[in-house]
This record gives C-alpha cells, structure tokens and sequence, in this order.
C-alpha cells in the first residue's frame, strides 16, 4: 500500500445553521439547472487515532482512527510525469450502467455540488447536496450502519480510498471533511436511503467526478491475490461472489499465525466492505451477513455480496482491533 494511510471522521448527524456563503450561489438555481458529472476520484486509507503511518506497497493495507472514517493515499508526483489533464491511461473513466454508482442522477434523485476540482496536498471539505425529484434537497434519511449517509473518494487508479461521514446542516446541505487528496481523477460517491419520499427504503449509489491538480502518477493495480497484509494482519478472501447474484464472501483474519477473535464493532459490525470495479469504477454493494454484537467477533466473517461484472474489483476492508481501525485493500479477479 502506498505511503500515507491517514484516518479521518466526522459525525453525520445534523449539524445548525447553514453553511458559510462559500458553498455555492443558488441552491434550488443549482439544482434545477442540472450538474455535468465531473472528474473525480479520491485518496486515502486510515491512519490509528489519526496519525499517518507509513503502509504497504501496492496499497494492502493501513490503519485509522477508530472513531469514524478511513483512508489509503495514492503517491505523489514526481517530475516529468503528465499532469490530470493528459492522464489517458488511467483506468475508472468509462461510464457505467445505472445502479453502479456512476451517475450523479437517478430516478430523480440527485447528487449537486459546485467544485469541479479539489486541492492537492492538504485536508479539504467537499459540500454537495441530494435532491429529490422535486428538486429540493432530502432531509429524511434512513439509518444504514449507523450513518444516515457514507461518502467515499477513490482515485482513479484504486490506489486512494477515503470513506468518511459528512455532517448535515439544517437546509439539507452536506459537507464532507477529506484528508488531504494526490494529484489525479477521483470519483466521490454517496450511499444513503431516503426515509421519505418517491424513493423511501430505496438504496442509492450517486457519484460525481474531480480533478485533483497537479503531476500525477498512475499506481499498477496490485495482482489478484486471496490474501493481504495490513499493519500485522493478515485478511483472506473466500468464495466466488461473480455472476451477478447475491454470493457469499468470507473474509478471515490472523496475526502470525494465529486466529484473530478480537475483533470490536465498527459501524453496527465486525468490518465493514466497499468494492469498486478496476475497469469502470462502479461500486458494488457489500453487505455483512449479521450485525456486530455485545462480545467481539472473528476470526471468520460472512458477507452477502453482488459483484455484476467481471474483471478485477479492489476490496477496501475496514476492521477495528483494541480502538484502532485498520484498512486492507485485496485485489479480487471474478470471471
């Protein structure tokens, strides 16, 4: 994993008062003008209690404050390579079918935001807001692992991944806090479930692309493998989720040897799963099959998992041992 893992958390519950004039001029203008999908894609995987650590090459894994979100960053830029603009070799630009999380519009609903780029280099906040059919903004959302809304950043070329918990405001607006971005496209996603509404108990995946300035340097996709590192453990992946069905995927966890049981609940379970696709970045939804109890769990953990396509997919998995949460990213081949 590249260097740089760095955790970050923010509530997601409703914060007063309106956002600072900054955000964007005219939110019903904003919404009912439309937004083009813009270029996007994030960095980052945890850091323990919010300090950065170094992690492993090709992104296997890192750590990250436990109290919320997790990231794993893309290298930096060395000189001589092209900037964003001229990155045509990335992978993760294709579109893809509604559904898979690469539109910022369906059935109705949206995902508006202004900033078309993000800095490099340091901590930024995104603000966005979800729009009903109707054009204005949801404020009645259903509860889904604790968050009312999960946000996610991921570069490009898999080699970043932030999933953090934004903060709501009273008109409805969103701001999500993101550890600091490498140069290169990411794509931010949003999943939530409206509570009300046309789409009430619905599950939407909306996404928007950004340009992140700078030199960028595109990371290989680390080779399908069942089994990674990540800060001392070791996670593997078992079953065949392929096919398009709703499949089974175990995931086990050890430490030099030996089984690890010591698992601690994070976001009402033992871990928590993203999956996005290396050809066209579509995410998948990756549920665990029971919820987080009193005691802890491990070694072994069951998920229900709905892999469409094939090719390669990046798993981001997110599991807290003794307060810190940690972040391994196993590359899995489906046929």
């Amino acid at each position: 994993m590249p260097d740089g893992l760095a955790a970050r958390s923010a509530a997601d519950d409703r914060a007063p008062g309106r956002r600072g004039a900054g955000r964007r001029p005219g939110r019903r203008a904003g919404v009912l003008g439309g937004a083009a999908v813009l270029a996007v894609l994030l960095a980052g995987c945890g850091s323990a209690r919010g300090t950065a650590h170094s992690a492993m090459p090709g992104m296997g894994g890192g750590t990250a404050s436990a109290r919320g979100a997790s990231s794993v960053s893309a290298p930096t830029a060395s000189s001589g390579m092209p900037t964003t603009a001229g990155m045509p070799g990335m992978p993760g630009m294709a579109a893809g079918p509604p559904g898979d999380g690469l539109a910022d519009t369906r059935d109705g609903y949206r995902l508006v935001a202004a900033a078309a780029t993000l800095p490099a280099g340091v901590a930024t906040r995104y603000r966005f807001d979800i729009t009903a059919p109707d054009g204005m903004p949801v404020t009645d959302f259903a509860v889904d692992q604790t968050r009312k809304l999960h946000f996610y950043a991921v570069r490009s070329d898999l080699s970043g991944f932030q999933h953090v918990h934004p903060v709501m405001a009273q008109d409805g607006g969103w701001t999500a806090a993101l550890g600091a971005l490498t140069p290169g496209r990411w794509r931010l996603y949003a999943t939530f479930s409206p509570a009300s509404g046309p789409g009430a108990g619905r599950d939407f995946v909306l996404s928007r692309l950004v340009t992140v300035p700078g030199r960028a340097v595109a990371v290989p996709l680390p080779a399908a493998a069942p089994a990674v590192g990540a800060d001392g453990y070791t996670v593997t992946v078992s079953g065949d989720p392929g096919g398009g069905a709703v499949r089974p995927l175990t995931v086990r966890f050890t430490r030099a040897g030996e089984a690890v049981s010591g698992l601690e609940p994070y976001l009402g379970a033992y871990a928590h799963l993203t999956a996005i696709h290396a050809g066209d970045m579509a995410f998948a939804h990756v549920h665990p099959v029971a919820a987080a109890g009193a005691s802890h769990g491990g070694p072994e953990l069951a998920f229900h998992s709905t892999l469409r396509e094939s090719g390669d997919w990046r798993l981001f998995l997110q599991f807290q041992v003794r307060g810190a949460l940690h972040v391994a990213a196993v590359t899995l081949h489906i046929t």
